[in-house]
Formats: C-alpha cells, sequence, structure tokens
C-alpha cells in the first residue's frame, strides 16, 4: 500500500514523502480500514513538525481522522461486526494518510449512508472540539455571548452555527477585514477585525467590553500570543478562557490582575484527554449529538480542495494558505461503499 511518511520533524513540504509499504495487519480489537479521503487539520501539520504535544515514531504516517471502509478484524465481537461498513476513524498517533490505517475498533464509527464521505472524513475532531467546548466545558447559557478567535476557520465557522442553534451569541475575531461580510452571512453576531501587530490591544479591548457590557463571560482561543493575551484582558465578571490551540507558537503574556480583578479564570482543552476521561455512555451520546447537528447541517464541513495521496506535498501547501476557503482533503483511494 501507499503512505505518506515522514522520518524526522520538519516542514511538512520538505519532509513528507509518499511510500510503498506493506499491508498491515490489525492486531486484537484493532481493524484495517481502506481509507477514502481523511482532512489536512492544523493538528496533523502540528504533528509532522514535531510540535504537537505527541512524540511521532519514525518514520510515521500523519493523520488523525479520516473515512473509510472497514476491510478486515483482528478479532473481537465489535470488530467483526463492522466488517465491511463505512466509519470514520480517529488515530492518536496518526496513519490516516495511508491507503489503509490500523484502528481501534473502538475508535472506528459506523456512520450512515446519508453521509457523504466529505463529511465523513471530517465527521470528529472539529466537530467534537467545537461541540464539547461550547456545551459541555464551557456550559455557554442561551442570550450570553462567547467570543472566539480565529473565527474565520472552519470549527470556527461551527460555533457561529452553534450559537444559532442553541440561542448564544457570538463575537468572532478575524484578522482580515474581508472576512467580515462572508461571517455575517453566516450568522455571526459581531465581527471584530483584530491584528496584534498592527491594531491597538486597548481599542480592541474596548470594542469587546462596548459590546458585552463590561467585558466578555466566555471566550475561546486555538491562537495564544498576543492575540490570546489581548483576550484576557477583554474577560468580564467571572470570564472564562477556554485554550485549545497554539497557532501562533507563543506564550500568553498579561497581568495577573486580568484575571484577579475579575476573578476570571483561563483552561486548556485538547479532545483526545477529554474524551479519555468519560464513559462510554457519554461517549456514544455524543457521537450521536454530533450526528444529529451534521444532519441539521449544524456541524458541517465546508470542504475546498481534495488531492490524490501521491501530491501529499501540494495538498498540504494548499492547507496552509491564509486565503484558502474549505478543508483540503486526501484521498487515497477512489470512491466509497
Amino acid at each position: 500500500m501507499q503512505a505518506a511518511l515522514f522520518e524526522e520533524s520538519g516542514d511538512p513540504e520538505s519532509v513528507l514523502k509518499v511510500s510503498e509499504l506493506p499491508l498491515p495487519k490489525p492486531g486484537p480489537g484493532q481493524v484495517r480500514v481502506r481509507m477514502l479521503a481523511s482532512p489536512i487539520n492544523p493538528s496533523d501539520l502540528m504533528f509532522i513538525r514535531g510540535v504537537y504535544g505527541r512524540t511521532p515514531r519514525f518514520p510515521a504516517i500523519p493523520g488523525f481522522e479520516g473515512v473509510g471502509v472497514v476491510e478486515e478484524s483482528g478479532g473481537g465481537l465489535l470488530g467483526r461486526m463492522i466488517v465491511g461498513k463505512r466509519v470514520c476513524t480517529l488515530t492518536a498517533d496518526g496513519g490516516a494518510w495511508a491507503e489503509s490505517a490500523i484502528v481501534d475498533a473502538k475508535k472506528a464509527i459506523p456512520i450512515p449512508a446519508s453521509l457523504t464521505d466529505e463529511q465523513g472524513a471530517t465527521f470528529f475532531v472539529n466537530p467534537a472540539t467545537a461541540l464539547i467546548m461550547t456545551r459541555k466545558v464551557l456550559a455557554v447559557p442561551g442570550g450570553e455571548w462567547l467570543l472566539q478567535t480565529a473565527a474565520g476557520s472552519a470549527l470556527g465557522r461551527m460555533v457561529i452555527r452553534l450559537g444559532q442553534h442553541f440561542g448564544f451569541r457570538t463575537i468572532n475575531v478575524v484578522r482580515r477585514a474581508e472576512q467580515a461580510d462572508e461571517l455575517k452571512q453566516l450568522g455571526a453576531d459581531v465581527v471584530l477585525t483584530f491584528d496584534p501587530q498592527r491594531d491597538p490591544v486597548e481599542d480592541f479591548v474596548a470594542r469587546v467590553r462596548e459590546r458585552t457590557a463590561g467585558g466578555v463571560k466566555y471566550a475561546i482561543d486555538p491562537v495564544g500570543g498576543a492575540t490570546g493575551s489581548a483576550v484576557v484582558d477583554a474577560l468580564g465578571d467571572g470570564g472564562q478562557l477556554l485554550l485549545y490551540g497554539t497557532l501562533s507558537f507563543e506564550p500568553l503574556t498579561f497581568s495577573p490582575r486580568a484575571l484577579m480583578g475579575h476573578l476570571a479564570g483561563i483552561r486548556g482543552f485538547w479532545l483526545g484527554p477529554w474524551m479519555e476521561q468519560q464513559s462510554l455512555p457519554a461517549k456514544l451520546r455524543i457521537v450521536s449529538e454530533i450526528k444529529k447537528l451534521i444532519g441539521r447541517g449544524v456541524l458541517t464541513t465546508d470542504v475546498g480542495d481534495a488531492f490524490p495521496l501521491e501530491s501529499v506535498q501540494q495538498a498540504v501547501t494548499c492547507a496552509q494558505q491564509p486565503a484558502r476557503t474549505g478543508k483540503v482533503l486526501l484521498r487515497p483511494a477512489a470512491g466509497s461503499q
């Protein structure tokens, strides 16, 4: 089978290569999945660069999620039950950017025929992160304001639609003014353009406090650095900031009084460890809710370009373009069942 490999950490365009590997055999509790499509997420690119938080075991195959058809079981009732079924896959150590992937049978989730390969490939990472952060961790009430940075991302658009669906209002922070009209048409209540390299932090904080009558109570940030630090300064009384990414690769810098005076707090969120702490019934409820919300158009993913596996370098270049529209997919195999 063919797979995208990297033997050292670095820029994805430089270290990735497509190689021919033996067809893998599933072990006990595992299944082998013929992969149909896999998205290129920021977490995948960070994993390749060696800055994700999980150390690759070289040679490593990227890809934390995707969609495919189960072709072989390594044993166990669950694995045998899903042979032949189309599933979305979760692979904590990567592996989806290949023609076949070995997946824990518990992390191969059967999906309905009504779900396209594109939505199946992007079924979990962004939808689950958006849903869990807003509805489970922060539990934003209807009518309250939620501020999010990187609002033009695929996940950011999901948060906007979740706000519409559940009744909370969103303040959406973007760096480029041309994104504002697009997000407003999507349903964003407020869009603020802010780039800490050119815009005064004090003006940004003042705009947020004006909109929220004193400061925002709920906020999520995947950027960090100066952008995340500005959000800290915009928190109101009892404000909560949830950090779920490090896109800037820079630390937060703020005065402790920004939290002290408002009895505000900062927490981190990482989907994998959070899910591991949940009971099986809780996990099944989350999966069921995601399926329903995708069906209603709330947690759908906008898909852009798709590339064959042999064009992985072009695919990762495309995925990193700042003005890109839609999630970039790799298609290791054509068609679906």
